[in-house]
C-alpha cells in the first residue's frame, strides 16, 4: 500500500478572516461528498479536517500570520485526474476568495509515501531529492552497513549505503576527481584503494598499467554495477592488482609495521562527517585514524587522494582541514569541487601530501 500526498500553499500579504475563507471552500468539498470537522486552535488560526470517499482525508489550515495550507492525502490508485481537478478548484476559488491578497500560490508535485520503492533520498547538507527509482535490484545486511543497488532511469544503478547515495553508473566525475582530475600518471606505480567497493577507481586506475593496485571490497556491485567497474570485480587478483576482502585498519597497521609505502593512496572509505564535534563522534576518529596511518605509508613524493563533503557542509570541511594540521608528520593539502550527477550538488575532493 502507498499514499499520495498533495500539497498546496498559498502565501498572503496579510492575515485574512478564517471562518468565511473555510465557508467560501465549503462547496467545493460538499461536491466532493467530504464531510468536515472544524477545530479550535486557541487563536492561531483555522483547522479544518475533511473526509471523503475512497480514504480521502484532505486538511485545510488558515495560519493567522497569513499562509493557508491544503494538505490531501489518498491511497495510490486514486483517480489523478478526479484529485488535480479537486486541487484546481480550489485553487480557483482561493484565488477569488483571496483577490488582490495573495503573494504567491504554489502546489507540490505528490509525495508518494510507504511505496515498496523508496525514491526519497537525502542530499549531504539534507535537502531531499525525489530520484526516478523505479526498483530495487539488490539488498543485503552486511555485519558494517545496509547496501541497496537501486536503478534509476537517469543515471543508472546507484549503490546506497546506510542510506547515503554513494555512486552510480552515471557518476565518473567523481572517479576522475578523487584520481586526481587526470593530472597524475599510474603506471609502473603502487596505488592502495580504501573502500572503492563499486570497482570504479580500480578499473581507472588498471587502464594505466600500475606495478600493483591493492584495494578493499564489497559484495553486490561486480554483479549490479558492470558499467562502473566492468570486469575488473570478477577475480580477486588480475595483472597488476589484488583485491583484499579485509577490515583496512589492522592491513595499514601491519604495513606501517613492516614499513611498507605507496605511491598513491586513495581514500574512498568515508566522506567528512557532518558532525561538527569530533571529539564525541566515532566516525570522525575513524577518520583521523585511517588519514594517519595513511599518510605513514605514503611515499615522500607520494599523494593521497580522498573525498570531502557536498561544499555547503564549510563548518565540517572546515574541522577536517584543521585535523590535517595534527597528524603524526606536517602534510600539505589542495582541493578540487566537481560537480557528481546522482548527487545534485557539488562536492569537494581533496589532495594531501607529505611536507
Amino acid at each position: 500500500m502507498a499514499l499520495r500526498h498533495y500539497t498546496l500553499d498559498v502565501c498572503l500579504s496579510t492575515p485574512v478572516d478564517c471562518d468565511s475563507t473555510v465557508r467560501g471552500l465549503l462547496s467545493i468539498f460538499h461536491e466532493q461528498e467530504m464531510t468536515e470537522t472544524v477545530h479550535d486552535t486557541d487563536g492561531h488560526g483555522c483547522l479544518a479536517t475533511f473526509v471523503g470517499k475512497k480514504g480521502r482525508v484532505l486538511v485545510l489550515r488558515v495560519h493567522s500570520q497569513g499562509l493557508v495550507t491544503i494538505d490531501l492525502q489518498c491511497y495510490e490508485d486514486d483517480n489523478i485526474v478526479q484529485l488535480d481537478n479537486i486541487l484546481n478548484a480550489l485553487e480557483k476559488k482561493l484565488k477569488v476568495l483571496l483577490d488582490g491578497n495573495i503573494k504567491r500560490i504554489k502546489r507540490l508535485p505528490p509525495l508518494i509515501r510507504g511505496a515498496e520503492v523508496d525514491r526519497y533520498w537525502p542530499t549531504a547538507d539534507g535537502r531531499l531529492i525525489e530520484y526516478d527509482i523505479d526498483r530495487v535490484i539488490y539488498e543485503e545486511d552486511s555485519p558494517y552497513q545496509n547496501i541497496k543497488i537501486l536503478h534509476s532511469q537517469q543515471f543508472g544503478n546507484i549503490l546506497v549505503l546506510n542510506g547515503d547515495v554513494n555512486l552510480a553508473e552515471s557518476d565518473l566525475a567523481y572517479t576522475q576527481a578523487i584520481m586526481g582530475s587526470g593530472k597524475e600518471s599510474y603506471a609502473g606505480k603502487e596505488v592502495l584503494i580504501l573502500g572503492g567497493g563499486d570497482g570504479g577507481i580500480l578499473a581507472e586506475v588498471v587502464k594505466q598499467k600500475p606495478k600493483m593496485v591493492t584495494m578493499k571490497v564489497i559484495d553486490g556491485c561486480k554483479m549490479h554495477m558492470r558499467k562502473t567497474c566492468g570486469n575488473i570485480l570478477d577475480n580477486l587478483k588480475g595483472d597488476g592488482y589484488q583485491i583484499l576482502v579485509e577490515d583496512c585498519v589492522p592491513v595499514l597497521k601491519k604495513y606501517v609495521q613492516d614499513g611498507k609505502t605507496f605511491d598513491y593512496v586513495i581514500n574512498d572509505l568515508t566522506a567528512v562527517p557532518i558532525s561538527t564535534q569530533p571529539e564525541e563522534d566515532s566516525t570522525w576518529e575513524f577518520l583521523r585514524l585511517i588519514l594517519d596511518l595513511s599518510i605513514k605509508v605514503l611515499r615522500p613524493t607520494g599523494k593521497y587522494f580522498t573525498q570531502g563533503n557536498s561544499v555547503n557542509l564549510t563548518e565540517a570541511l572546515n574541522l577536517y582541514e584543521e585535523q590535517l594540521e595534527k597528524l603524526s608528520c606536517p602534510v600539505g593539502f589542495s582541493k578540487e569541487v566537481v560537480c557528481v550527477p546522482s548527487y545534485l550538488e557539488l562536492w569537494v575532493f581533496y589532495t594531501v601530501w607529505k611536507k
